[in-house]
């Protein structure tokens, strides 16, 4: 045996943690504002004060009080002992969602190690800057991806809890919960909603009872609007972009939208026709999330890892229009940083994926 011969597989993590470390002293330390405004959100719930005051500019809180909560025991360490802590948490997250990405997909073709090279590749930018910003895009991303495993090993009311946890951090990820009412009947929905109902009740031990019907609302009325396509990938703000803010953008956004969503109904009434359904359809639901939301910064094109990974593992498989589409839209993922950010090409690479996705599942592949 070579030397040193069993320390090959900690070579791996060694290197991602020196890359990791170098990146926080050289790029991330001196940022996570989004983390900062989180971690601000905690301290206010645990003290009981409003989390949305009307001043609260240029970085609202914009989560429901749940998540700011959720957020208290981070506000409870030190400035930097929370930073740090964040930092390495989402990191292993990071290598989480690669990691399960690739395990939770049904028949793989192509080895684990090249899916993750090309997802990083592709979608290393933005992975960066999930993690420069602190944002909670990662945890998003492995509660949905926790909901089709659970699936897959046939634990629906495991499924339900996660799902309820997505919808919670990002209330468009309700879709994932009629997904699971669809497919696993009422009672799994049932949970679903009743621990929704709990998240959104919880914070009244904090602010009592009528307190909390205040946050709610304020949470409410205090959602920002479209932002502009410069850094949004919502087909909404991409409309706004190419014909002007005003009822045709809205009405072609609300069609774009319900065009998505009759896609995503389409994959799961083929579902019958395919052994293990699960991981295309959260992969292709997972990808709609930043589409369908109204405000979506382009680091969330990391919720697209799933999809991307299945695209590529099944690339020989698809017909040569597919082929070509899939590779228009990797290619404009992979250079979506150098590309002129008011043309929308993020969004449209997406649906794209999204479109492939669906072929997948109608020529039965996934």
């Amino acid at each position: 045996m070579p030397p040193f011969a069993g320390l090959r597989p900690l070579l791996l993590p060694l290197l991602v943690m020196g890359v990791a470390l170098a990146l926080f002293h050289l790029r991330v330390g001196a940022d996570m504002g989004d983390f900062d405004v989180a971690r601000s959100a905690g301290q206010r719930a645990l003290s009981g004060a409003p989390l949305y005051p009307p001043g609260d500019v240029p970085s609202p809180f914009v989560h429901l009080p749940i998540v700011a909560v959720a957020m208290g025991p981070w506000a409870l360490a030190s400035h930097d002992a929370a930073r740090i802590g964040w930092y390495a948490v989402s990191c292993a997250l990071l290598m989480l969602l690669l990691r399960w990405s690739v395990i939770g997909m049904p028949a793989r073709r192509w080895s684990d190690r090249t899916l993750i090279a090309v997802a990083v590749a592709l979608l290393a930018n933005y992975y960066v800057t999930e993690l420069t910003l602190g944002q909670s895009t990662l945890v998003l991303s492995l509660l949905l991806l926790g909901t089709a495993g659970a699936l897959q090993v046939e634990v629906p009311k495991l499924a339900a809890g996660t799902a309820a946890g997505a919808a919670l951090l990002h209330p468009v990820a309700i879709i994932a919960v009629v997904s699971l009412t669809l497919t696993h009947g009422a009672g799994t929905g049932a949970v679903s909603i009743a621990l929704i109902a709990a998240g959104l009740l919880l914070p009244a031990l904090l602010y009592g009872w009528t307190g909390n019907l205040e946050q709610l609302s304020a949470w409410w009325h205090s959602t920002p609007g479209i932002a502009s396509a410069a850094d949004n990938l919502s087909v909404a703000s991409v409309w706004a972009a190419w014909v002007g803010s005003g009822p045709l953008a809205a009405g072609l956004a609300t069609v774009t939208a319900v065009l998505l969503l009759g896609v995503a109904f389409t994959v799961w009434r083929q579902r019958a026709h395919v052994q293990e359904p699960e991981y295309l359809e959260f992969a292709l639901l997972i990808s709609l999330l930043p589409l369908l939301a109204a405000h979506s910064p382009s680091h969330q094109l990391i919720l697209a890892t799933p999809a991307l990974m299945l695209v590529v593992d099944r690339w020989r498989e698809l017909q040569a229009p597919w082929r070509w589409t899939s590779v228009g839209a990797l290619v404009i993922l992979g250079g979506a940083a150098l590309l002129p950010t008011s043309w929308g090409l993020p969004t449209v690479a997406l649906v794209a994926l999204v479109a492939t996705l669906a072929q997948l599942r109608l020529r039965r592949l996934a």
